[in-house]
């Protein structure tokens, strides 16, 4: 089945393009609906989702929190503040297959890894 592109997906990744940082669902969907009243909510997640499978924006998946999107799609590592929430970029070498390092006891087979970090922000601390 081949997908089209629609002009609500197009305006889902320019929005993600455009955003600071690492954004939720939610504050994408914020962003369009100002310009774009009529635009779902479910429009804009199911256009997310896509995009992300497309390898077109990168989704974070964040225990215990909202998954965030990002433009950057390139493999690197993620730091979360346990008190804001927030999510940065950290600034290190990504380790490629490192996967291949780890023995597997439960039979998976791995293709890859997403570390996220977690920590308190400079903003919290003080």
């Amino acid at each position: 089945m081949i997908k089209r592109n629609t002009i609500q997906c197009s305006l889902v990744q320019e929005t993600v393009q455009q955003l600071p940082g690492h954004v939720t669902a939610d504050e994408v969907y914020d962003a369009i609906v100002k310009d774009h009243p009529n635009i779902s909510r479910a429009t804009v997640y199911r256009n997310l989702n896509r995009l992300s499978q497309m390898g077109k924006i990168r989704r974070i998946e964040v225990p215990g929190g909202a998954d965030r999107f990002e433009r950057w799609c390139h493999p690197h590592y993620h730091i979360k503040c346990e008190r804001c929430g927030r999510v940065f970029d950290v600034d290190m070498e990504y380790i490629p297959h490192l996967e291949e390092k780890i023995k597997d006891t439960h039979g998976f087979e791995l293709t890859g890894h997403d570390i996220l970090f977690t920590g308190i922000c400079p903003q919290c601390r003080t």
